[in-house]
């Protein structure tokens, strides 16, 4: 057995960062796995990628786990039925990016019959675990929707020596990987293992923040009892320690540089809840139909963590936790920080999708926006150096040039500078659109 290290009585830091309210209040709360809603809505474009392409049509019916889309290409991962139950439409709805995606709507049988066709996979070669989790449809659960089969199959040229696992959770608000921890541990560490010794790294990192006291000392009682070499490494909370490029720095001092990949620094970075995800589908053959999904915010009745079929209207989930006590003003998907707001309450739960946060009036009043005073706590508080008013200035001008020439590309639109910014100048915004106006004219 390997000597396991816990870093004790350590903790890491990053450079820049902002401290924002924890406000975790399920973080004590076991997930709810709510009933069948009465119908799922679930739409082709769930991962950074191609759209899936439909194999359903109407009036089919299928069962829990069946596979009812494809993928278009290779940077795409298939979709599976979360309930059982009858095709009742196919069409495109409005995404919360403002795009549309066709979607396949089931209507329930209030049976959640499973598909027969279930099998274990026997995973010993790169190969077998790219597949399983290509046939799994997983993509990155913490946020990123990032296909985990092209993370996973790894260029032979590129040496990974380390799996860093991700479970900072460094948003306000969210608990939904703190609770797949404590209630999956042993999946999660048998997952590390797996992997570890299918892709033939050395060495893996669990990088949490220290505010999950309950998560680290469950990891620590199961990496006791594995043959891995697995270290729990304790992070200072601050935020965005999650973030993958300050994750890896933070963690292994290593700086992955513009344009570049985690790869590239000999580094594989894993959501925690993913690893729970692949493994679960790997030693039980059920893929990717539901997830845990935090609801909270100051308009939410009863704030809970929920194991979601994906697909569920948003509404359905919020009546699962007791409806609205106030008026909901703002509807996030995701975090406060780097969640998207919604149009109304009937987008349905995505893969990717960690949590749904509702504000009431009183927290999702904006605040006066008023003139930059240049006192530089943008610049200080972003973790990857960059300079924010500059972004603002130079979109107002269109020098998209100078933009380039300033890394733009390179933030991770974290929100630190926003957030740090006493003039309230709406900094994400601005670099969201200098990113998207270099790329619609093609600037290089």
């Amino acid at each position: 057995m390997h000597v396991i290290s816990y870093f004790k009585g350590f903790t890491k830091k990053i450079n820049g960062g902002i401290n924002v309210p924890h406000r975790k209040n399920t973080q004590h709360v076991h997930s709810e796995k709510m009933p069948c809603p009465p119908y799922v809505v679930l739409p082709m474009q769930q991962h950074i990628g191609s759209e899936c392409i439909p194999t359903v049509k109407l009036n089919d019916t299928v069962k829990i786990g069946q596979e009812i889309a494809k993928g278009s290409s290779d940077f795409s991962a298939p979709i599976h039925a979360s309930i059982s139950g009858k095709i009742s439409k196919i069409d495109k709805i409005l995404m919360p990016n403002g795009t549309y995606s066709k979607a396949v709507t089931i209507e329930s049988d209030n049976k959640m019959e499973l598909f027969e066709s279930f099998k274990k996979h026997n995973v010993t070669t790169k190969k077998d675990l790219v597949l399983a989790a290509k046939d799994c449809g997983l993509v990155g659960l913490g946020g990123a929707g990032f296909p985990t089969h092209i993370k996973l199959n790894i260029p032979e040229a590129k040496h990974i020596d380390t799996l860093l696992i991700n479970a900072a959770e460094c948003e306000p608000y969210i608990t939904s990987d703190n609770c797949t921890i404590i209630e999956n541990t042993e999946n999660i560490i048998n997952g590390i293992n797996l992997i570890q010794q299918t892709l033939n790294i050395k060495s893996a990192i669990i990088s949490i923040e220290k505010n999950k006291p309950e998560a680290i000392k469950k990891l620590k009682s199961a990496i006791s009892q594995s043959s891995s070499e697995i270290n729990v490494m304790t992070l200072d909370t601050r935020y965005p320690q999650g973030a993958e490029k300050v994750l890896i720095k933070v963690s292994t001092k290593r700086v992955v540089p513009c344009g570049k990949l985690p790869a590239d620094t000999g580094c594989l970075v894993m959501n925690v809840s993913s690893v729970c995800t692949l493994y679960n589908y790997i030693t039980t053959g059920l893929p990717l139909v539901s997830r845990t999904v935090t609801v909270d915010g100051s308009a939410i009745n009863s704030p809970k963590n929920v194991i979601v079929p994906i697909g569920t209207p948003i509404n359905e989930v919020i009546k699962f936790c007791g409806g609205y006590k106030k008026p909901a003003k703002k509807i996030l998907m995701g975090g406060p920080m780097m969640g998207i707001a919604l149009t109304d309450d009937t987008m349905p739960i995505l893969k990717q999708n960690n949590a749904i946060l509702v504000l009431d009036e009183k927290d999702s009043k904006l605040p006066k926006e008023t003139a930059c005073i240049r006192c530089g706590k943008c610049v200080k508080s972003c973790p990857m150096n960059l300079m924010p008013l500059a972004f603002e200035q130079h979109v107002k001008k269109g020098a998209f040039e100078n933009l380039i020439k300033l890394n733009i590309n390179n933030c991770m639109e974290c929100g630190s500078c926003a957030f740090s910014c006493p003039a309230n100048r709406p900094l994400v915004q601005y670099i969201r659109t200098g990113k998207f106006l270099i790329k619609k004219n093609k600037i290089k």
